[in-house]
């Protein structure tokens, strides 16, 4: 007897529809699986008989045939675990169809028939709901990720049982209730926040600009200065997170098996040590993977010591800045990934890390700095909106008592921005003044005639590119939104031009 069960499979961040076909007939006890199938669903064999015992079935003695249609797709994950079981006990006729034909299963089986989660979920039932389909039998580990997806009427299930007894309508079973989305009341307190930052006043107005327009910055100073501090008191002054913004941040999580079951509230911060090799932050491997710049999608990448990464792993790092996307290919696929991220970067202006400070003496040589700073291209640095000096803290500031603003007060501006700055670009597809184009530029960043004439004078004198003049205007651009100012005045270009000369001030 022929048995077909629906399932669906995972290709970068899109599902596609497939089919579990199982066919028993007479003849030598057999079980082959076909359809471009894994070494995981082929070891499924062994999981799913120990499964349909141990939960009280019988394992059919037949020759057994299992296809993942389509055939030359190359279906990858345990997911098919579920199907498969459910597939051979109706072929077996121990079991009726009921629901069997209506509903999506999903799910790994362990060898005493749980229902175990898989990765990737969250974008498999996104893809098939946009292709029609409404019903899904999922692992109970999974409620989390799926809880707010409109349109599908979602089954969990703890064991092959009770997967069972919903397919055959043997017990009645409500659908997981769907929720609203509510980010602002998800925010978690954190150890790091602005007013326990003393001094650095330049950098922290840079650094709230930065979140403000979701623009690049690089910090340039001694070690010990607080540029790692700064950088990790990001989180607590990042906008909300948008619905939309958070499904994308989810399926990327969901499908490098970092969701935990649970769903994003929260912007991510990823900081991958400099030792990390060029496919651990871009993405690849034999299942090409997402990477650490698509894992902080619509978050932070904050590179530490940056020099110390290898020049061929950052030079990866342009056409992400420029695109927001990552395409990685491999052998038999290609996948493109979203990597649109806020890079935060924190370096030492020379090895020992003293060039250029007002109150240390440098003990390097003209050659070590040059081949220290020359690790950095200029078309990577070109890519980064705003450069900020970080000197050492006064002894003043550290021993002053008082609590600097807190990022409670810091967010409150940056979600005011944003808000501008959505209402602005949001028919465009865009979220910050970071995304704009060049046309989205001429048409919101209009400069007065003093404006024009500053940064004209200025465009020589730093002999800027046109990606460098493109970046001032939409720094500007945040400025003047976080003025509440709807025209680009004079004080606007003037603070964006300060964040464009510390490249040559140490001649990157």
């Amino acid at each position: 007897m022929l048995a077909l069960i629906k399932s669906y499979g995972l290709k970068g961040l899109d599902g596609f529809p497939v089919q579990a076909e199982i066919d028993m007939h007479t003849g030598m006890p057999t079980y082959d699986i076909v359809g471009l199938a894994d070494t995981a669903v082929k070891e499924s064999r062994e999981r799913v008989r120990s499964a349909i015992k141990n939960s009280g079935y019988s394992y059919p003695v037949s020759a057994i045939v299992v296809n993942l249609a389509p055939a030359d797709i190359k279906k990858e994950g345990s997911m098919y675990d579920l199907p498969i079981a459910l597939g051979l006990l109706a072929a077996s006729k121990q079991i009726e169809y009921g629901n069997l034909k209506k509903a999506i299963y999903l799910g790994e089986l362990s060898l005493n028939g749980e229902v175990r989660k898989v990765n990737g979920l969250l974008p498999m039932i996104i893809s098939a709901v946009q292709n029609g389909e409404h019903i899904f039998v999922i692992p109970k580990e999974n409620i989390g990720e799926v809880m707010f997806i409109e349109g599908a009427e979602i089954y969990a299930v703890e064991n092959l049982r009770d997967a069972v007894e919903f397919a055959t309508c043997v017990k009645d079973k409500q659908p997981l209730p769907i929720r609203n989305w509510q980010s602002d009341i998800q925010r978690k307190q954190s150890d790091f926040d602005f007013k326990y930052i003393k001094g650095q006043y330049a950098a922290k107005r840079a650094m709230e600009i930065a979140v403000a327009g979701g623009h690049n910055i690089l910090m340039i100073g001694p070690p010990g200065s607080g540029k790692t501090m700064l950088a990790k008191s990001v989180p607590s002054i990042m906008p909300n997170l948008t619905f939309d913004e958070a499904l994308d941040v989810a399926k990327i999580h969901s499908v490098s098996g970092q969701l935990d079951g649970g769903f994003i509230y929260e912007r991510p911060f990823r900081t991958p040590h400099h030792s990390s090799t060029m496919v651990a932050l871009t993405g690849g491997g034999n299942k090409a993977r997402p990477g650490e710049i698509s894992l902080a999608h619509n978050g932070v990448l904050f590179l530490d010591e940056l020099p110390e990464y290898s020049r061929q792993t950052l030079e990866t790092l342009r056409q992400p800045l420029e695109d927001g996307v990552i395409t990685v290919a491999r052998n038999a696929v290609s996948v493109t990934y979203p990597a649109d991220f806020m890079l935060i970067a924190g370096m030492n202006p020379c090895p020992c890390g003293n060039y250029g400070s007002a109150t240390a003496e440098c003990s390097c040589s003209a050659a070590q700095i040059h081949r220290y700073l020359s690790k950095l291209s200029g078309p990577l640095l070109d890519r980064i909106d705003i450069h900020i000096e970080v000197d050492n803290v006064s002894y003043a500031d550290l021993q002053d008592e008082t609590l600097a603003e807190d990022s409670a007060t810091v967010r409150c501006r940056v979600n005011k921005a944003r808000e501008i700055q959505l209402n602005r670009l949001s028919a465009l597809g865009r979220n910050c003044n970071a995304q704009m184009t060049s046309a989205d530029i001429k048409k919101f960043c209009k400069l007065t005639k003093d404006s024009l004439m500053l940064i004209e004078d200025c465009f020589e004198k730093f002999a800027l590119s046109a990606r460098a003049y493109n970046r001032v205007l939409k720094v500007a651009r945040t400025i003047a939104d976080l003025d509440g100012s709807q025209d680009i005045t004079v004080k606007h270009i003037a603070e964006s031009l300060q964040y464009r000369t510390l490249d040559r001030k140490y001649r990157i």
